[in-house]
């Protein structure tokens, strides 16, 4: 179990062949060294100590001068299977060919190990099978009807001087291939082909064996697979050394040839078109003609379609009978067998559903010996169209207007009428559509929209028109009586106006119990209109205070005339239009402040947290209104307006939106001679690395009027871009507000930034230990602060500083320093230990005396021991 080495390995012998047939012998070697393609080399003996060269993988000039014309011929050839196996290939073997073979394999291996070749025995003996054919003596073929029978016969006989057994397989041949039927194995066991397995257990197919060696094939209930060329093939099988089964040599011969003639079937619905009243009865006859004899039975199945295009497997089953004459179970539907051929199927009270195409579909069976039944044949009828014509009632529609609107949110109610109603069933139920179509002036065709619609069941379904409106209770629809629904719309408005019409739908009731839809009726159009006048709506905006300087009061006050609105109510909303205005304003306008039509107060887009309580806008009067200011600013100036909007009361208690108005502009302008502020930004080094401090100088100036330091003051604020081209979002730094209050972002290094006002004019941004992601552009915004004679400090427009960009670079020798250094260290440290480990060990634990004798080298050494 511990030994390993090269083994090469043949069959175990004596391998018996018989003459004239091709002998393949595999040779294969595992267990090997050197390269993973082996060589083999093939040598003969006939009972003789010496071996004949045969063939060799690598060798040409191998093969001994008995054998180079049948290998050069082909006759006896190696065949390589993978790169550590072969087969010897031996056409046509014959008796001087007896003895044995032996394999060998050249040696790859570093030593000697294993077995290097290997011998098999080779017996042939003289060929002894005979297969024979039992024909017809007229014609050796056979026309056959669907489910007929028929027996073929061969014979096969042996007179091998071994042990052999046969191995007999009846075959057809429908196409370009064989394939197996039945066989007797050389083990005395039936082995049925692919797809007849079935046949073979219902013993429709058999294999006898009979006198004078012959082997019987019985077919009974012939089918069409069962057409085409008939043979009987043969194989001799041996058993070898290793108990297994070999096939030795296999012959065949045709015995004849079989056409199976398919069952004819003719389905047929005697009636083409039928056309037959709701509430009658529909009558099919399905007639079924066959050439079949002996024994069989036929299965009826009806079924029905609304289209010809239609499938079976798309389409219902109706009815159903089997071929034991069981007819599935229905109520209003029959199917009965008339005579040998003809089926009825019997619809009775048929209704509009039952219109369509219906097709008979039949199959005959025949018994098998196990007592079961086969389908044969099946065929379908061509589809017949039934239409079954509706009794529709008779009725008329009418609509006509209750209550109709002279001004607007006045109610309307619309009443649908059913008149003259004639041939009405018990099952039969009335529902109602409603519908609006805008009134144009001009010949246009403009299409109705759904208001609601009831189905069969009387459940309401809205149309997208009216579903809000209906839910929140403005529109009412109802059934007042049975002939009568009713429209209301509680208040109706401009949009309201136009051409109503109703649709009332018949339904009757199926024998299943649904409700179908038989008839549509529509009512003539009812307008709903009114003369309506245009809202107008003037607005005058006028200024109490004709001249005022930067901290007093601003006021002024809207008056509001409106002209064909009913009791209305005004909203107002105070805008200003400013020189430098917001960029998140594309209009450029600010809406400030607003009072809506309840007169509840709203701040808009007013920002000045100083000056929350600083504006306030109130109702003089039904139709004035007054905006007040405090304590201006210069930043206030611009254009202000009084935008109005008149709202009448509308349906349920809301307020609609009437008409707008915009008044005219109030400018307020502030003309001063106050000094011009400048800002920029200074540092005196651009260019820093990481860690050092990073001084950033924000420097005002001031030009034209001079100021005393009390009298100014600023708002400082510090932004960042992080980008070389201004091409990204400023990030704010710090700020520092005119009180002295720094407020200063969140930031996410370690890095740490001030800032200080150093002078009146002066305010310095410091950085300490800078890192890499604090290099950008970098700006400060100021907001100056200005006190007037009255002692009002005055805000200024902001200020926009040039900025500079900061880079920060990596010292790359303080960078490494230490990593060095530390690196260096531990190399020499572990160095001088390895250095001692080594010399430690070989003085004390490694020291040991070699002797070595001398060898002469005088002589060469033999090839094999390379």
């Amino acid at each position: 179990a511990f030994c390993r080495g090269r083994v090469v390995r043949v069959p175990q012998g004596p391998l018996i062949r018989v003459v004239g047939t091709e002998v393949v012998i595999p040779c294969s070697v595992s267990d090997y060294d050197g390269p993973s393609e082996q060589n083999f080399d093939w040598e003969f003996s006939r009972e003789t100590p010496d071996f004949l060269r045969i063939v060799s993988t690598w060798d040409s000039t191998f093969t001994s001068k008995e054998y180079q014309n049948r290998v050069g011929q082909g006759d006896i050839k190696l065949r390589r299977s993978s790169n550590d196996a072969v087969e010897l290939v031996i056409r046509n073997i014959q008796p001087p060919d007896q003895g044995t073979y032996k394999c060998s394999t050249p040696s790859t291996d570093a030593t000697v190990q294993g077995n290097y070749d290997a011998e098999v025995q080779v017996k042939v003996i003289s060929d002894g099978l005979v297969v024979s054919g039992i024909k017809a003596r007229s014609s050796p073929s056979l026309k056959l009807s669907e489910g007929d029978s028929f027996k073929l016969r061969c014979s096969a006989i042996t007179t091998s001087p071994e042990h052999t057994h046969l191995h007999v397989t009846w075959q057809i041949k429908s196409g370009a291939t064989w394939r197996d039927i039945l066989s007797l194995t050389h083990e005395g066991k039936f082995q049925p082909g692919p797809g007849y397995e079935e046949r073979y257990r219902n013993g429709d197919v058999r294999l006898d064996t009979g006198a004078n060696d012959t082997y019987q094939i019985s077919v009974s209930q012939a089918l069409q697979m069962d057409g085409g060329a008939y043979r009987c093939l043969v194989s001799e099988w041996v058993r070898g050394a290793d108990s297994s089964w070999q096939k030795i040599q296999e012959k065949s011969v045709e015995i004849a040839s079989v056409a199976v003639q398919q069952t004819a079937l003719d389905v047929l619905i005697s009636t083409l078109n039928v056309s037959v009243t709701e509430r009658d009865s529909l009558d099919l006859a399905c007639n079924v003609t066959t050439d079949r004899s002996g024994i069989f039975q036929a299965e009826v199945t009806w079924y029905f379609t609304t289209s010809p295009e239609d499938t079976l497997s798309d389409a219902q089953v109706l009815l159903s009978m089997d071929h034991d004459s069981v007819v599935s179970d229905s109520t209003l539907l029959s199917l009965s067998r008339v005579d040998r051929n003809s089926y009825r199927l019997l619809v009775r009270d048929v209704d509009v559903e039952d219109s369509g195409y219906y097709i008979c579909q039949a199959a005959i069976w025949v018994p098998q010996h196990n007592g079961s039944w086969q389908k044969v044949v099946e065929g379908t009828s061509a589809p017949v169209s039934v239409v079954v014509a509706a009794l529709e009632p008779d009725y008329e529609v009418f609509l006509n207007a209750s209550k109709t609107p002279k001004f607007s949110d006045d109610p309307t109610e619309l009443e649908c009428r059913i008149t003259n109603a004639q041939d009405l069933e018990a099952n039969t139920r009335f529902t109602v559509s409603w519908y609006y179509r805008l009134r144009l002036r001009s010949d246009d065709v403009v299409p109705e929209e759904l208001l609601a619609s009831m189905d069969a069941d009387w459940t309401l379904l809205l149309g997208d028109r009216s579903r809000e409106r209906t839910q929140n209770g403005e529109i009412i629809f109802s059934k007042k009586a049975v002939n009568t629904f009713s429209l209301r719309i509680q208040w109706t408005s401009e949009s309201d106006r136009g051409d109503y019409f109703c649709v009332i739908s018949a339904w009757s009731r199926h024998r299943n119990n649904s409700w179908v839809k038989s008839k549509d009726v529509a009512s003539a159009p009812v307008s709903i209109f009114w003369a309506t006048q245009d809202y107008t709506l003037t607005v005058e905006a006028v200024r109490l205070k004709p001249f005022f300087v930067a901290g007093h009061t601003f006021e002024m006050t809207c008056k509001v005339s409106s002209k064909n609105i009913k009791t209305p109510r005004y909203s107002v909303l105070i805008t200003a239009e400013k020189p430098l205005a917001d960029q998140s304003n594309p209009n450029g306008t600010t809406r400030i402040i607003s009072l809506n039509q309840d007169s509840v107060v709203r701040l808009e887009d007013w920002t000045d947290q100083t000056r929350v309580d600083g504006v306030v806008l109130e109702k003089v009067q039904e139709n004035e209104f007054r905006y007040r200011m405090y304590q201006t600013q210069i930043s206030d100036a611009g254009l202000y307006r009084c935008v109005v909007t008149a709202w009448s009361p509308g349906g349920g208690g809301m307020w609609r939106e009437a008409v707008n108005g915009l008044s005219n502009p109030i400018q307020i302008d502030f003309q001063t001679s106050g000094p011009v502020f400048n800002v920029s930004v200074h540092s005196d080094n651009q260019m820093i690395y990481q860690g050092e401090l990073a001084d950033l100088l924000c420097i005002i100036t001031t030009e034209g009027m001079a100021l005393e330091p009390d009298d100014m003051s600023f708002d400082v604020s510090w932004f960042a871009v992080r980008s070389f081209a201004l091409d990204r979002e400023p990030v704010l730094l710090a700020s520092l507000d005119r009180r002295g209050i720094m407020t200063q972002s969140r930031r996410n290094g370690s890095s740490d930034l001030s800032l200080e006002r150093i002078s009146p004019l002066e305010f310095r941004l410091r950085v300490y230990s800078c890192e890499d992601h604090d290099f950008g552009n970098h700006y400060c915004v100021v907001t100056p602060w200005v006190r007037s004679a009255t002692g009002v400090w005055q805000r200024e427009p902001d200020i926009k500083a040039k900025p500079i960009f900061l880079s920060v670079k990596m010292d790359v020798l303080n960078a490494f320093k230490y990593p060095l250094l530390i690196g260096i260290g531990l190399a020499t440290v572990i160095g001088l230990l390895s250095c001692l480990i080594g010399y430690c060990s070989s003085r004390w634990c490694c020291k040991k005396e070699v002797q070595e004798t001398r060898r002469e080298r005088r002589r060469l050494m033999s090839m094999e021991m390379d």
